[in-house]
């Protein structure tokens, strides 16, 4: 056994058993002071874990595409694929997607990973990007909108548009005179009572509205499932504003460097098979030079 000082030894075990939710640290420390190099375990980043044998993701309970109480999400059969991978269980914690979601879920120790997760977030430490997507326009076929990849097209000046309020796109309508025509739509909602997305697509194929700015996963999703199916363009050639085009990954915490690895080598190893998930979806998955990544051409990567 290593020569350290029995009280530095106490002092920390219970510096860690004061959380009930970090025990699994408390092996961790024991193993370092009888001295045990690194175990398959360590390498793998389970004794960051709560339970190493189980995938503990969190999710909203009623924000599809991304994931739901049933599992119907494209996050939910991502979770389920991970697990069976890395041959553990799944389990999901829901709560809300609005203020509070990273503290009270990760931040919380109730799961760890967000399966999806914008990159360049600080709220939590986030992988490696598994798509790249941008904000879309959704409207119905025919009504001349095909082709319109930016807020300052003519096309749009006398349009009724659709949009989440305080979402990215509210500010490049606002520089391009868009929005005295303009519905907004609220964006922190409980997603288990109310989804603005959808009270915008019903809005769309009634009529009150021309079109409707969507954030992509939820535009394709919408869009493939609306009869007749509705049409979408990705809005990737905005010049002014902020950005339109994000990289989504997963979030762990910040201690959690091991795991963060197995999940970035899951990323790398799966791509094409996370690929086929979303596009089937209907998400609007972008290349690197902003060409759509199809059914046709999976082997390129987002």
């Amino acid at each position: 056994m290593k020569a350290v000082n029995a009280t530095v030894i106490i002092h920390t075990v219970q510096q860690f058993v004061t959380h009930a939710s970090r025990l699994p640290y408390v092996l961790a420390v024991a193993l370092f002071f009888l001295g045990a190099g690194p175990t398959a375990a360590q390498e793998s980043g389970s004794l960051e874990l709560v339970d190493p044998e189980v995938f503990r993701a969190c999710g909203d309970p009623r924000n599809l595409p991304f994931s739901n109480e049933k599992g119907e999400g494209f996050e939910n059969k991502l979770a389920e694929l991970f697990a069976a991978k890395l041959g553990k269980k799944l389990r999901y914690t829901y709560f809300p997607q609005a203020t509070g979601f990273v503290r009270q879920t990760l931040g919380a120790h109730h799961c760890d990973v967000i399966m999806g997760f914008p990159q360049g977030d600080d709220l939590a430490q986030g992988t490696v990007p598994y798509y790249r997507t941008s904000y879309a326009l959704v409207f119905k076929p025919g009504t001349g909108l095909e082709g319109v990849v930016s807020l300052n097209d003519p096309k749009l000046k006398d349009k009724r548009i659709g949009l989440v309020a305080g979402t990215p796109p509210s500010t490049n309508m606002a520089i391009n005179g868009l929005m005295s025509h303009a519905k907004p739509y609220p964006l922190m909602i409980d997603t288990r009572l109310d989804s603005s997305a959808q009270a915008m697509i019903d809005d769309l194929t009634r009529g009150d509205i021309d079109c409707g700015i969507l954030w992509g996963p939820m535009a394709g999703y919408y869009a493939l499932r609306t009869t007749p199916p509705l049409a979408l363009t990705s809005l990737v050639k905005e010049t002014s504003g902020p950005p339109m085009i994000y990289r989504i990954g997963m979030a762990v915490r910040q201690s959690d460097q091991e795991f963060k690895r197995v999940l970035n080598k899951l990323i790398a190893d799966n791509q094409e098979e996370i690929n086929k998930l979303l596009i089937s979806y209907g998400v609007p998955l972008l290349d690197e030079a902003n060409a759509p990544i199809t059914a046709d051409n999976l082997s390129q990567k987002p």
